[in-house]
């Protein structure tokens, strides 16, 4: 079985790190698209305009994984690979980085640069609240009425969100199901006469 969860952060957040005069800025956003992850480098390159370097690295969508790095000018894997790397390692997902860099006149070389890089990735993230989010399953439940409580009985004690209802003599429930649950919560679902269950293909 597969986890049917995963870590990624809430909010924006921002690590720093300074070598010989140049300034290494972290932002790290929560993304959960590509749009998403466009709409923030935007914004970074807005807010810094006049820096050099706009190194970036991110990954996306724990069940069909998609990630991206990017040096942006600097030599080749001292900037994007660090930073994606660090994202590995707190096992990161539906997160972008983006590290803007002011050259302070004295070169670094590639394993300054790559150490520089990395914290200020790593700085970035540990200013950052992390949590745990579970994957989830939608399900619509079309049902007469005089089947809510035997519907209720198995969504209070699988603990299931409820997230649409409409409640006439017709009701039309909207749930969400944990990944990992859904074979449990269908096998008991699918057992009430007259319940009809369809599957969204959203997660």
């Amino acid at each position: 079985m597969k986890q049917d969860f995963y870590k990624t952060i809430t909010a924006v957040a921002e690590g720093l790190y300074k070598e010989k005069g140049s300034k290494f800025i972290a932002k790290i956003f929560h993304v959960e698209t590509e749009e998403q992850m466009k709409s923030a480098m935007v914004s970074v390159k807005k807010e810094f305009h006049d820096a050099r370097h706009h190194c970036y690295a991110y990954r996306i969508n724990p069940e069909n994984e998609q990630f991206r790095s990017s040096d942006d000018g600097e030599p080749s894997g001292t900037a994007g690979k660090p930073m994606l790397n660090q994202l590995l390692s707190f096992e990161l997902y539906n997160v972008l980085v983006v590290v803007v860099r002011y050259f302070g006149g004295t070169k670094l070389g590639v394993s300054g640069l790559i150490n520089a890089y990395k914290s200020a990735t790593h700085d970035a993230i540990n200013q950052s609240k992390i949590v745990t989010r579970y994957i989830f399953r939608d399900l619509i439940l079309d049902f007469e009425y005089p089947l809510m409580n035997n519907v209720m009985r198995i969504i209070k004690e699988e603990q299931l969100e409820v997230v649409e209802r409409k409640q006439e003599l017709s009701c039309t429930f909207k749930i969400k199901v944990k990944k990992n649950d859904l074979d449990k919560v269908l096998n008991r679902l699918t057992k009430i006469r007259g319940l009809s269950v369809k599957e969204l293909n959203n997660s």
